[in-house]
């Protein structure tokens, strides 16, 4: 198909694509804004507000320090109000909500510090990779479980030779002899939520050379977990590293196809960068209504600060 021909079609359904936002005219049909939701989604978005409010904010000082437990605990809370199954169809124990619903709730539990960090790591990449790409055997074993929070999920993907470069990963996946397991051998790194997940979602090369995608378990023999890390920021989330000595994977784990693992990861990390930016929207707006707060109520010569030229610069 010509150029010409693709950016009539282009033209013609009102659809952008790519970056194209950048050089060319948004149709407003095509964009959603918050003042469209209906009442049924403005509810969920409440309640996770609700949520942020009554059971997040008030300890956030405790998962600062790490507090062991705390943060499983409210992963546990926001299952019980069915935060964690917006994403999941109703016929896997789900909500079934639409990506705009989803974008919403991210933006309002972005607003948490270092819960939404957990959160969304386990609702996004540590689940919709089996929503998506799972079998229908792996959805109706992993999908009701990991909508409640009785399963916790994490993403495993960089390790310490390969980041973005994911098709540079070292870790490897060999058949066994009887047929009935790949065999791992190898390390993540910098993995959200491996403190105390369940389910591990891992890429490895089978063969050392077909990046594949495979569902683990934290009991199966052969994956250990590391200590916490020490970071500058975003304390409360659990990020450890993941090791892998002769796993034993079962061959029905498998995740998608033998070296189709890239469009697994590559999918799934495009929707998590997009609802990352919803999601540091939130913090954002919740940081300059703290801001804004604080200089109207600090007083400094007999009047708020927020009178001085350069707070109200700020």
């Amino acid at each position: 198909m010509s150029e010409a021909k693709k950016m009539s079609k282009t033209e013609n359904n009102g659809l952008l694509k790519g970056g194209e936002f950048l050089i060319k005219e948004s149709d407003p049909k095509t964009i959603f804004t918050p003042e469209q939701i209906n009442e049924e989604e403005k509810m969920m978005v409440d309640m996770a507000r609700d949520f942020l409010e009554a059971e997040v904010l008030p300890s956030m000082d405790r998962l600062e320090k790490q507090e062991e437990g705390l943060m499983a605990q409210l992963l546990d809370k926001a299952g019980q109000q069915g935060l964690l199954s917006t994403s999941i169809p109703e016929a896997y124990g789900g909500l079934g909500r639409d990506f705009n619903t989803n974008t919403f709730l991210a933006e309002v539990i972005g607003g948490g510090g270092s819960f939404p960090v957990s959160m969304m790591a386990h609702t996004g990449i540590g689940t919709l990779p089996i929503l998506y790409f799972g079998t229908d055997e792996q959805k109706e074993k992993y999908l009701p479980k990991l909508a409640t929070g009785e399963l916790k999920a994490c993403y495993c993907l960089t390790e310490p030779g390969s980041g973005s470069d994911a098709l540079a990963a070292k870790t490897t996946a060999v058949l066994s002899e009887d047929g009935k397991h790949y065999i791992l051998n190898g390390q993540k790194i910098w993995i959200t939520n491996a403190g105390f997940a369940d389910v591990f979602i891992v890429f490895a090369q089978v063969d050392g050379e077909q990046f594949t995608g495979f569902i683990l378990e934290r009991t199966m023999e052969g994956l250990s977990v590391g200590p916490e890390e020490a970071k500058m920021g975003i304390k409360g989330s659990s990020t450890c590293q993941v090791f892998f000595e002769d796993c034993k994977v079962p061959v029905e784990n498998l995740l998608g196809e033998i070296g189709k693992g890239h469009l697994i990861a590559f999918n799934i990390l495009n929707i998590g960068r997009f609802k990352l930016c919803a999601a540091t929207l939130g913090g954002a707006k919740r940081a300059s209504s703290i801001s804004v707060a604080y200089a109207n109520e600090r007083i400094q010569f007999k009047q708020p600060i927020s009178n001085f030229g350069a707070i109200k610069a700020k």
